[in-house]
């Protein structure tokens, strides 16, 4: 299969879009509660250093397996397991695990749709609560945080149409094209949402409960992680960088060769990490008065509305923080689709329109189920736990770090190792081509095995 002419228009544009696949509800969303069900400061601590020991080797893994290849995670995967001379060279047992590793594109974007279309519902309701705050403040009327999360929750088909709106406005971006599409959107509304984020952070700390917010958030108490704790940093590492879902190697495809894949990986999981702990500065002080109250994934639908219903003005404060919300929704989204049609048109040859329609379509029908959760399927529970809360934990903690695990073996095991070596060697700085046996060392034996130990310990 020849590598397709799809390339980044600049390498700012790369950087916006690698980004803002990355950074979204994730981060913004996911991340707070995650936190907060982990004891805190203790539990970002793990997640900042997971973000190098795993992160970033595997993130560097998978832009080298899209950039090398010139290919989605599917027809990448697929060929780096039928090379010629594989059998032979390999050995019949390790040609055996290449032929596993050869189908892991097929489960990195069936996680892919899956993960879009529960995203899609809780996208869906940032723009119910958008749609809102805006009634309210433009008409005068009254915002009653209850009624409009009770109203959201108990109606299932109310959120299956807002996750259809949300769809078709991503389709509608991702339909036009890479360079006209996807690149152009995202690189107009991340330096927006960014702008946005450190407004709202510098605000969040200007509330009284800025203080302990952030003592919980930033100070390290070991004593409060789980056994699990580990597994959960490791999935929510994967998550917000994009890692398993074959977005990254979607976007190393569209890679120039004169962009380094190196730089390119550490400056993504650099930033990431910035603006997760922007993010977390913003959002805990919003959220600390109800920590107590349970942690759900409606964290943030349960404390944020009510704290600006409080306020003078607090309306048009809400819109902005849930467009801002929306917009990160949007950008990730993006990313998410793309790489689904991305494959589809590799794997099928289907024009651009009819791969985009119809992966959306079968991401609608898969959230049906988590559109439903909190109402028709309310009493359905999953080894005790709600569908939405079972429907993340394992794709988020369990499937996720498997495919990335996977994912990273089909670099180590098929890309040659001068390749792999040039990519860290053609950087003019001598520590960059020291750390090429570092990454090796860690996409080989340490990233693997610690999300082996997560995996372990969660079972635990």
């Amino acid at each position: 299969m020849e590598p397709r002419v799809t390339r980044w228009g600049t390498r700012f544009g790369f950087y916006l879009a690698a980004v803002g696949s990355a950074f979204g509800l994730g981060n913004l969303w996911r991340f707070p509660y995650v936190v907060a069900d982990n004891g805190g400061g203790a539990f970002v601590f793990i997640y900042l250093a997971l973000v190098f020991l795993i992160g970033m080797p595997f993130l560097i893994g998978e832009l080298m397996l899209g950039k090398q290849t010139g290919s989605a995670v599917i027809p990448a995967a697929r060929r780096m397991g039928k090379e010629p001379g594989a059998k032979e060279a390999q050995g019949r047992g390790r040609y055996i695990s290449m032929r596993l590793l050869s189908r892991s594109g097929y489960l990195a974007i069936a996680t892919c749709l899956m993960i879009l279309a529960y995203y899609s519902v809780i996208s869906g309701w940032v723009l119910h609560f958008l749609v809102r705050f805006s009634i309210s403040a433009l008409w005068a009327g009254d915002f009653e945080p209850n009624s409009v999360l009770a109203i959201l929750l108990n109606n299932g088909w109310l959120q299956l149409l807002l996750t259809f709106v949300h769809l078709l406005l991503v389709m509608i971006v991702v339909i036009r094209g890479f360079e006209a599409g996807v690149e152009s959107w995202v690189s107009k509304l991340m330096p927006v949402f960014l702008i946005m984020v450190v407004g709202l952070a510098l605000r969040s700390l200007s509330l009284e409960s800025s203080a302990e917010a952030l003592r919980f958030f930033l100070y390290p108490d070991f004593s409060q992680l789980t056994t699990a704790s580990l597994g959960r940093a490791v999935g929510q590492v994967c998550f917000t960088l994009s890692l398993g879902f074959g977005t990254m190697v979607t976007f190393g495809s569209y890679m120039s060769e004169r962009v380094s894949v190196p730089v390119a990986g550490f400056r993504v999981a650099i930033f990431d990490s910035l603006i997760s702990l922007v993010a977390g500065v913003m959002i805990f002080p919003l959220v600390l008065q109800s920590l107590g109250q349970g942690v759900a994934p409606t964290l943030l639908f349960e404390s944020v509305p009510f704290l600006f219903a409080k306020e003078a003005g607090g309306e048009w404060v809400g819109i902005i923080f849930f467009f801002c919300l929306y917009v990160a929704a949007l950008g990730s989204s993006i990313g998410l689709l793309e790489t689904a049609v991305a494959n589809a048109r590799e794997t099928s040859k289907m024009r651009r329109s009819t791969a985009t329609i119809v992966s959306a379509l079968i991401c609608l029908f898969i959230a049906v189920v988590p559109a439903l959760s909190t109402s028709v399927l309310r009493d359905q529970k999953i080894a005790g736990t709600p569908v939405l809360e079972a429907w993340d934990g394992l794709l988020v903690n369990w499937i996720l770090p498997i495919v990335a695990v996977l994912i990273s073996q089909v670099v180590l095991l098929r890309i040659d190792q001068s390749h792999q070596k040039e990519e860290f060697e053609s950087v003019p700085v001598m520590a960059m081509g020291r750390l090429y046996a570092h990454w090796r060392f860690a996409i080989r034996y340490l990233a693997p095995a610690l999300c082996l130990l997560g995996l372990i310990l969660q079972l635990l």
